[in-house]
């Protein structure tokens, strides 16, 4: 394309000398010198220096555990993922243990703050398998007819247009919160798989299959039972994805989607408006869309060492990778490492524990071995290269992506079923800041600009 020549993309009509000088000038206001946050001891990304978060209020759903700080010193210890005081190893234990799916329990505890009794979770199940279905006209009128090649975005769309079959979306009685919260988790696997089999059919030229929901399927089977063609599966990969679910439906009020559900929460928005924007929070690579980036590493790694299993030869790639000559420039060993979990991600142990009885003795095992090798060469390469002592763990996306594509579940859809799981505790923390907050949430920015006099347009 030559310069000046406009193009027009998705409605928008730009000269592209036009657009790059108002990009070079967008550039040059909008930058502002590093060292003032310095200077005003401004606390980027709402933490401090040492990498602790800012406490910006108080939870009663979620404790994630991975340091203690004792006369101002961090100290890392094996993380713990807490939900409503339980411990996440004891409600997945359990589970596995008892031969049952454990996500409709775990939605139940985030939102009411107890376990449910035999009788409470069979109520709660029917409940969830009758708010599957879409509102009628829905599937055609807003995911049909507007495919996207991104099934988050789609997502997001998807539940924000809730709001217009809702006969009273403005209401704010606990009842209406409580029934619209467990409306969209029902619904979430059914819109993802639908804007899925849109996608494909309109993107990518393949089949699409709408297949009928099976109100007595769990939460993981009725998703697979709706992206597989023959509906078949068995109930070792049930049970796994239900694993995957129960590890991602909450993690605190401090992560960006939750934060961001709470933050306009706190504003008086209604329910559609505030998931929406987690959904859009979680997709950024730098929150659960970071499960892509680590994908791709594996990938080039995959690609690259001849031999998985010796540790010598995986090291020397993860070195060229934190020296920035391989990889995607930025030195980051992505699935490596967390703001708060330091000697362990809890998720990322439970994972590896039943991603390796999923992967021995199938085509899968060869590559566990090599995350393996990743997850323990890579803080030894690291302290040579970088001379630091800190501490790292795998994270709960080192795993993730193996344990999918054992379920031949497609790249595309690993971030929208984290967003699948995680409505959960959005919506806990949305309860707990429309009854606790009770305040905008609304901190403060410092102002470094200078005063100019005005320029009149002719004499600019």
């Amino acid at each position: 394309m030559q310069r000046g020549e406009n193009t027009a993309t998705g409605g928008k009509n730009m000269n592209k000398s036009a657009v790059d000088l108002l990009c070079k000038k967008f550039i040059e206001n909008n930058t502002i010198n590093p060292e003032l946050f310095d200077n005003y001891i401004v606390k980027r990304g709402l933490r401090n220096a040492d990498g602790t978060g800012i406490v910006a209020g108080l939870t009663n759903i979620c404790n994630v555990h991975g340091y203690v700080v004792s006369e101002g010193e961090r100290s890392p210890i094996e993380g713990e993922l807490i939900y409503r005081g339980y411990n996440i190893r004891d409600l997945v234990g359990n589970a596995i243990k008892e031969k049952r799916f454990g996500y409709e329990e775990i939605v139940y505890l985030l939102l009411m703050g107890d376990l449910p009794s035999v009788n409470e979770l069979e109520v709660f199940k029917n409940l969830l398998a009758a708010n599957r279905e879409l509102p009628e006209n829905f599937f055609e009128d807003m995911i049909l007819k507007a495919p996207s090649n991104n099934i988050m975005n789609k997502m997001g769309r998807s539940v924000l247009s809730l709001y217009s079959y809702d006969d009273a979306p403005e209401s704010n009685s606990p009842a209406y919160e409580m029934a619209t919260a467990i409306s969209i988790i029902a619904k979430m696997p059914t819109i993802m798989v639908s804007a899925w089999q849109v996608k494909n059919r309109y993107y990518d030229g393949k089949s699409m299959f709408l297949h009928p929901l099976i109100k007595s399927h769990s939460t993981a089977e009725s998703i697979l039972s709706t992206i597989r063609p023959d509906r078949e599966f068995t109930d070792e990969e049930a049970k796994m994805l239900d694993i995957m679910l129960m590890l991602h439906a909450e993690h605190g009020g401090g992560n960006n989607s939750t934060f961001a559900c709470r933050v306009l929460t706190s504003s008086g928005t209604d329910p559609y408006a505030a998931y929406s924007a987690a959904i859009g929070s979680l997709k950024g690579y730098r929150h659960g869309g970071a499960n892509a980036k680590v994908t791709e590493m594996q990938n080039i790694i995959k690609e690259n060492v001849k031999h998985w299993d010796s540790e010598g030869e995986v090291a020397d790639f993860l070195r060229k990778i934190i020296r920035r000559e391989v990889g995607d420039g930025t030195g980051l060993i992505y699935g490596m490492g967390h703001a708060v979990y330091t000697l362990s991600d809890p998720r990322a142990v439970i994972l590896r524990e039943n991603a390796e009885k999923l992967a021995k003795g199938t085509e899968f095992e060869a590559e566990f071995g090599l995350l393996r090798n990743i997850e323990k060469m890579t803080p030894i390469v690291f302290a040579e290269e970088k001379g630091s002592s800190k501490v790292m763990c795998a994270n709960v996306d080192m795993y993730s992506g193996l344990v999918y594509r054992m379920l031949r579940i497609p790249p595309e859809l690993f971030t929208p079923l984290f967003a699948v799981s995680r409505m959960a505790g959005w919506s806990a923390h949305r309860f707990e800041e429309l009854v606790t907050g009770k305040r905008i949430i609304r901190p403060a920015y410092k102002s470094v600009l200078k005063k100019r006099k005005y320029v009149p347009l002719s004499e600019r």
